[in-house]
């Protein structure tokens, strides 16, 4: 996993799960061994980077992880697998495929790259297309404007700590965090008003379809699912008056309000905000 990266994820309860499932994430959830929140995110990225760096590479792991982020709200137990073998073949496929081929075999031997591909060909006949369904989606170095949709400005949870922006997220505190929790139910209703004032207003941009996008998969879970936007490592690369002054779910909703009301030059200035703030993040990638 990408030490930089900012992730949505969904958490369905247990009763969403398979009862063959239900059981295994149950026991999960009592083992003292599991990772625990506050270390989660390091464990992913050492073991991916551990992976990467063997001879020859592993871009995907031999098997999936057992792992998954757990929430309880009161005696209900959510879970959001970790589905690192999933999501690194798709993220695998998507390198392969706009990647040229002779930097692609600089970077992963031919052999491997093919390797991985058959089993990831053969994981979907075996398993058809609804095993493709992720729970975490990813990106590095930015939070796109279409993730912000889904929650309000007061499900904000931001907990600062010492960290210098830049510095080696393995080192930081573990407890600093800027995260969005809400329901499925409410971010359902946020996409599609979303999507409504943009087509209304806007007809087709692509701003559309990645909300759209969203929302789609969001339809994929239980209806009694949480959604949860995590700043991820992001948070290492801004001090603490950046991320206290980070308003991008209000300033988003004021932008989609202030469309839809008329007021243009309120709209712009509030999406304009948003923008410039993660343009001037992803500046940072072609720094490093």
């Amino acid at each position: 996993m990408l030490p930089y990266a900012a992730y949505l994820r969904v958490y369905e309860p247990l009763t969403a799960f398979a009862e063959s499932e239900r059981k295994v994430w149950a026991d999960y959830a009592d083992s003292r061994d599991r990772p625990r929140r506050a270390n989660a995110l390091n464990a992913e990225h050492s073991e991916s980077v551990m992976r990467l760096l063997g001879m020859p590479p592993q871009p995907v792991p031999a098997q999936e992880s057992p792992n998954a982020y757990l929430r309880r709200v009161e005696d209900r137990l959510y879970v959001c697998p970790w589905q690192t073998r999933l999501r690194s073949w798709l993220a695998f496929s998507r390198l392969r495929g706009t990647t040229p081929a002779k930097l692609m075999d600089r970077l992963v031997p031919k052999g491997v790259a093919e390797q991985i591909a058959d089993d990831f060909d053969r994981f979907k006949r075996q398993a058809g297309s609804s095993a493709l369904r992720t729970h975490i989606r990813t990106t590095a170095w930015h939070v796109p404007p279409s993730w912000f949709v889904p929650f309000d400005g007061n499900e904000r949870w931001l907990v600062l700590g010492s960290a210098t922006p830049g510095q080696d997220v393995k080192t930081t505190a573990t407890g600093r965090n800027l995260i969005y929790v809400t329901s499925m139910a409410q971010a359902r209703r946020r996409a599609a008003r979303a999507l409504n004032v943009l087509r209304r207003h806007l007809g087709d941009v692509s701003a559309n379809f990645d909300v759209e996008d969203i929302a789609r998969w969001l339809e994929e879970f239980h209806p009694h699912s949480l959604v949860e936007l995590d700043y991820g490592g992001l948070v290492h690369l801004m001090d603490d008056d950046a991320l206290q002054a980070d308003q991008s779910v209000a300033e988003l909703s004021a932008a989609l309000t202030g469309l839809d009301t008329g007021q243009e030059e309120l709209a712009y200035a509030m999406y304009q905000r948003v923008i410039l703030r993660w343009k001037s993040m992803q500046q940072l990638e072609s720094a490093n």
